[in-house]
């Protein structure tokens, strides 16, 4: 068989292979433990020996979109700085699996496959070769995230080793997402952070294939996006006068808090997002905890304030006022500066924790409730009623301008309209009874989803946090479709993961609180349910994975 034949061969397989995994997890090949990948791919075989990667050619397929070869270039640049031996990069006009073979007998092989749709990709390595397939942009990234993995974890380092050739062992890869939504939120209200550390968290998530970055952007303790039409936004609402010490809710430390991401600032963030294969949906949250609003613009209010921004954590009951036509053209208003800078499909408004006392004393909020003649029910009251009318009214506003909503399983309660996305938080049930009405859901029960609870049932033994538990193997354990009937399986979009910041106010305490628990989160939202094994996960946690976290810089908790 000549050289040309043999690598033919070697891709009709590692297609049929693919095909055979993509339609249907139960035909996955038999995997081998050992390839220490996170998140697990759907289909992993192992086959003999390795292949060198330091020094290799790296092969691009030219119909490859630049963005994605300029990834592809980084990973040979890397190799080339950590090994010391060169890797070449070209994307030569005409590339076909034949051609490579003959110009080179050994190195990288990156081929697009439009068929395979934008987030799947296949890996083939034989001693001679590597060759990748994938259809986007998204698909290429992750492959490559994947190939990082099978590289010795020097590469994810910044010290040279000439002495390292990077074996990667001989293996066929067909992988994609279980689903579509692989989803991180965190809180920049509670406590602000950089755009650096943004970044930072962006780069974590890629390397795990999570795809949407969920910003909750604005609270009752500190509104932090810039809005030109309205800038008492951030010149008042952005900061505090201090915050509370621990949780002595009578205390407050003095010191003047706060920051804000201008529009360029999110623009940035979201083009480097994008790079990455992944979507910024950012929150307003509305109209509850809207205290740092209202503390700019008090007529907002249904007192008309005078409001301060809040120094201590816990719900606030001064709320937007539903019943005052201002209110609306407000959030029109900042909803239409905010499109222009975020091109994402979802828009997330909320919605939780909306107490309505205010709403009930309130004379424009009960002539809004009587022109739209909403009664209490026995199973809600008006005032619910009321928050459905301010949820439905966004969702219009936005659906206009092409944009759909995500809101807290709270917007489910009473009347939700046609094409909202219910985000169910307080456990299952809400997504669970969301899904069989025939709602998309995103999923992210707390009890297994909320990474600022505690790591330890000691609570001396960890840094300040929520009093809650949730360890690794828990979060690891969180599977979507449980309780669930067949026929609303495929309204559950995704799993996310959230990072509330009241008690977490630096980037490495983050970070601490993340990891490893994101990544098991991250297994959840991208592996087939059958390829799910925690005693597999840990053990290429330990072998692996710690060190990639030490190599990158990024604090974390070992268990």
């Amino acid at each position: 068989m000549t050289p040309i034949e043999n690598i033919m061969k070697r891709i009709s397989l590692l297609l049929l292979l693919a095909a055979c995994c993509l339609a249907s997890p139960a035909l996955r090949a038999k995997d081998d433990l050992t390839v220490d990948v996170i998140p697990r791919p759907a289909l992993v075989e192992t086959g003999k020996g390795t292949f060198r990667a330091a020094g290799a050619y790296f092969n691009c397929d030219p119909r490859i979109e630049v963005r994605t070869q300029r990834a592809i270039r980084a990973l040979a640049d890397r190799i080339t700085f950590v090994s010391g031996r060169t890797c070449s990069f070209a994307s030569p006009v005409g590339l076909t699996p034949a051609a490579a073979e003959s110009k080179r007998t050994k190195g990288f092989l990156f081929l697009k496959e439009e068929a395979m749709g934008d987030e799947a990709y296949t890996i083939d390595i034989s001693p001679k070769a590597c060759i990748v397939k994938a259809g986007g942009h998204s698909g290429f990234l992750y492959a490559l995230q994947t190939l990082r993995q099978l590289m010795p974890v020097s590469i994810f380092g910044m010290q040279t080793d000439a002495s390292e050739h990077f074996p990667m062992p001989c293996v066929k890869i067909a992988d994609k997402p279980r689903f579509g939504y692989r989803g991180l939120l965190l809180d920049c209200s509670r406590h602000f952070y950089p755009v650096e550390d943004i970044k930072k968290t962006l780069d974590l998530m890629l390397l795990f294939k999570m795809n949407r970055f969920h910003w909750h952007l604005t609270d009752d303790q500190g509104w932090r996006v810039e809005i030109k039409k309205y800038p008492r936004l951030t010149q008042v609402g952005a900061f505090r006068t201090g915050t509370m010490v621990g949780k002595d809710f009578d205390s407050n430390d003095g010191v003047r808090y706060g920051g804000y991401y201008t529009q360029d600032q999110m623009r940035e963030i979201v083009a480097y997002a994008e790079e990455r294969g992944i979507t910024v949906i950012p929150e307003i949250d509305l109209p509850g905890h809207m205290q740092g609003a209202l503390a700019a613009y008090p007529q907002l209010g249904c007192t008309g304030g005078p409001y301060t921004v809040r120094t201590t954590w816990g719900v606030s009951e001064e709320v937007l006022c539903a019943g005052k036509e201002e209110s609306y053209q407000f959030l029109e208003d900042v909803f239409t500066e905010l499109m222009d800078i975020f091109p994402s499909e979802y828009f997330h408004i909320g919605g939780d924790e909306c107490p309505k006392k205010e709403w009930s004393h309130c004379p424009s909020c009960q002539e809004r409730i009587r022109q739209l003649g909403l009664k209490a029910d026995g199973k809600h009251s008006a005032e619910v009623y009321l928050q459905n009318y301010v949820t439905a009214r966004v969702q219009k506003f936005l659906a206009e301008h092409g944009r759909k909503i995500i809101g807290w399983d709270e917007i489910f309660e009473g009347d939700l309209a046609e094409g909202a996305t219910v985000m169910s938080w307080r456990g299952v049930e809400s997504g669970q009874q969301a899904a069989a009405a025939g709602y998309d859901v995103i999923m992210t029960p707390k009890w297994y989803c909320y990474l600022n609870y505690l790591q330890s049932e000691d609570p001396s033994t960890e840094p300040l946090g929520h009093g809650h538990f949730l360890p690794l193997d828990k979060a690891y354990s969180y599977e979507p479709f449980e309780g669930l009937d067949a026929s609303a399986e495929g309204h559950i979009l995704g799993v996310q993961a959230n990072m509330w910041t009241e008690y977490i106010a630096t980037q490495e305490h983050m970070e601490y609180m993340l990891l490893p628990r994101m990544v098991a989160l991250a297994e959840v939202q991208w592996s087939p349910r059958d390829a799910k094994d925690y005693g597999r996960f840990y053990a290429s946690l330990k072998r692996k994975g710690y060190e990639i976290f030490k190599q990158l810089g990024y604090n974390y908790r070992t268990y």
